[in-house]
Parts: C-alpha cells; structure tokens; sequence
C-alpha cells in the first residue's frame, strides 16, 4: 500500500534500518539513528541501482513522489538518473562559479592578448565593471535574462547617456558571445534587445571646413608661444590629418626621411591594421624643425613633463582653447574631418580619401587592392592638401 503522511510521521527508528514502501520502487530509508532519507530503487541497462531524493521530511512525500517520476520519465528517454543528478551538479557548480564578472574579467584579458588599442580596453572595462557589474557582476552567465540586461541598459538611457547604453548592450553582447563559445553560456540575452533602446543623436566632430577659418587656425597654430614639440604636433596633425592618438604616440622609428613616409604599426591602428602615410614637403619640414627638440626621444611629439612620455590625450585640445577656438569649432580630431569635406569638395577621389584616412573598406579583396592601387594618388593627394593648407594661410576675412 501506499504510505501516507501519517504513517511517515509515526515510524520510529529500529534496532536495525529498515524500509517504508510507498511502490514504483520509492522507500524511505529509517535508520537506527534516526534518520529519515528517501530512495528509489531501478534498473538501468539490465543492472540494480539505487539514487537518493534527500531526507524526509525535508523532502516531503509529494516531492519525492514528483522525483520518482521524474525519474521514470528519464529511464523511458534511456537515461540513467544518477548520471543525470551528477551532470546537474557539476552544471550547477560550473554555473556558479562563471559569473558575469568573472567572463567579463577574460574578455578584458581576450582584448589585451589582442593587442586592442588602451583606450579600447578602459572604454569596456568601464563600461562593464562600472555600468553593468553592480548588476549582473554575481549572477551565473548562463542564468542572465534579456529583462535583466534590459534593466541595466534603461537605467543608464534614463541618466541621459544614451550612446553610453548603446555601447553597453555591444559590449555585453561581446561578453555573451565569448561565454557560448567558452560553452559556458548558450545564448545571448542582448539580441533580443536590438531596438529597446533610444537612437542617440548623431554628434559630429567640431571642425573648420571653411578655408578661410582654417587658414586663420593654421596662422594661430604658427604663432603659438606653448611648448614646441606641441606645436609641431598640431601642425603635423593638420597636415597628415590622421588620428591624435596616433600622433602623439609616433617614432622616430616609424619615419623614413628619405622616402617621405611614416608607416605605423598596427598595433597604434584604431582598426589593428598597420597603415602608411606619404609624408609632404610641409609635413618633413616639422619632422626636421623638431628632431633637435626630441633629443635622445624614441617618440616624436614627447610629453612637456618627460621625453619618455607620449603627449597627454587633451594637450593639443587645451591648445586650441588656449587660441581662442571652442570646442563646438575646431577639435584635434577635426583636421580629419575638415581634409575630408574639403578635399571631396575640391574633387578628389573620395575612394582616395578614404585610403588615406586609413578607413576600412568591408570588403578585403576591394580594401587589399584600393591600398596597393592608390599610393601614388595618395602622394599627390597629401601634397595637395599640404599646399591648400599654406594658401589658406594667406586669406583674410
């Protein structure tokens, strides 16, 4: 017969253990001391065995009626129950111990064995440690549900800093994407979550476009009164129009005075791909004025503090406020903008521009051929800008 709460209640422990039988090979173990604990004996590939449910009345009689079927269920799939119980401890205990912070830990360490760029890294270490982590930091990897991530992505959006949640959700789902493929996590919950948020307005890089104020800036930045290696900096940037952190962080080793060409590494790349600059008349005559200045300097632009030391990241910002420009006029980061709307204008090839901004063509068969293709393009190109630059000097107005 069945067994019922009461005769559960009103066993009493023996001289020796022995057994209630409640059917479909379900007992309740009772032994001398007292214990109460639950099992269920079965056949698995024609052999005996035997799995416990936990002791009673912890586990009451309805529960472990519920796992004796559970357990039936898994013997008609050809599943052993005890097997199944050690594959979800050891889930369970590998689960807890892959949290999100710990997955965000080795996708920061995944970035840096990359060689991705500093600022890079900082920007997802922030944005993960910093915005998400009070969050999701302890909760299993695998257990994260869109509507947690949704959570933490609106709170950042509500504080105003839309772009913030947009590059969050992207860096989550880059931690996510790791963990499946790490097969410590099998979705990721930020795909779902494409068009939950807010499409920040786009922000353009402050920059002068018309000749004329650049002309003016370019006088401004001839007659600056600063630190030298700062002002070659600025003039360099203006005319190579390449990126301020690969500026300031540029070798003596990467010049090559004879050929006219500063070819930097890919690790200093935004996009990891070394790229080459043709180097102006204009652009050797700084490399010449300030060689003498850098001294004994690996780098070209050192810090105002130290040889040793890159330029800070808001020198030649703080520079162009010191002249008189804002920074809803003119940025450092703005001579790319303003070579590239002007040398359009002016009827160059954009797909030469393009190659000479250091720009990624999507397609790679396309990209290899624009980069072998337009070097000699791009020579006359960068001259030509350099010569615009010293025309515009002479506008007024």
């Amino acid at each position: 017969m069945a067994l019922t709460d009461l005769a559960l209640r009103n066993a009493k422990p023996r001289d020796k253990a022995y057994k209630l039988f409640d059917g479909g090979g379900l007992h309740l173990l009772i032994n001398p001391n007292g214990s109460r604990i639950w099992r269920l004996a079965y056949r698995f590939a024609g052999k005996p065995k035997q799995i416990s449910f936990g002791p009673y009345p912890t586990v009451s009689l309805a529960e472990a009626r519920e796992k004796r079927e559970d357990a039936k269920r898994q013997l008609l799939e050809n599943k052993d129950p005890t097997t199944v119980r050690k594959v979800e401890k050891v889930t369970a205990a590998i689960s807890e111990g892959n949290t999100f912070s710990r997955l965000v830990g080795e996708y920061i360490e995944r970035l840096e064995m990359r060689n991705s760029a500093p600022a890079t890294v900082t920007k997802n270490r922030w944005l993960l440690e910093s915005l998400a982590g009070p969050a999701l930091g302890r909760r299993p990897i695998s257990e994260i549900t869109p509507f947690e991530v949704l959570a933490v992505l609106q709170q950042v959006e509500r504080s105003g800093r839309r772009e913030s949640a947009r590059r969050l959700r992207s860096a989550i789902g880059s931690v996510f994407r790791f963990a499946i493929a790490t097969l410590r996590a099998q979705h990721d919950p930020t795909s779902a979550l494409k068009d939950a948020l807010e499409r920040p307005k786009v922000k353009h890089r402050s920059a002068l476009t018309d000749p004329k104020q650049l002309g003016g800036l370019m006088r401004s930045i001839d007659e600056y009164d600063g630190w030298p290696t700062l002002r070659s900096a600025m003039l360099f940037t203006a005319l190579t129009f390449a990126r301020p952190g690969e500026v300031r962080g540029a070798r003596w080793s990467e010049i090559d005075l004879d050929k006219a060409v500063w070819s930097i590494p890919a690790e200093r790349m935004k996009m990891r791909r070394a790229h080459v600059v043709p180097l102006s008349r204009q652009a050797l005559a700084v490399l010449r004025e300030i060689r003498p200045l850098s001294g004994s300097s690996e780098l070209i632009f050192p810090s105002i503090r130290s040889n040793k030391k890159i330029l800070s990241e808001n020198a030649m910002n703080s520079a162009l406020r010191r002249m008189g420009f804002t920074q809803e006029e003119m940025t450092a980061h703005g001579f790319r903008a303003a070579a590239s709307s002007i040398l359009n204008e002016k009827g160059h090839s954009p797909d030469v521009i393009e190659a000479a901004l250091g720009h990624l063509d999507q397609n790679e068969v396309r990209r290899a051929y624009n980069r072998a293709t337009y070097w000699p393009e791009r020579v006359v190109l960068m001259q030509a800008w350099a010569d615009m630059l010293d025309a515009f000097r002479a506008l007024k107005g």
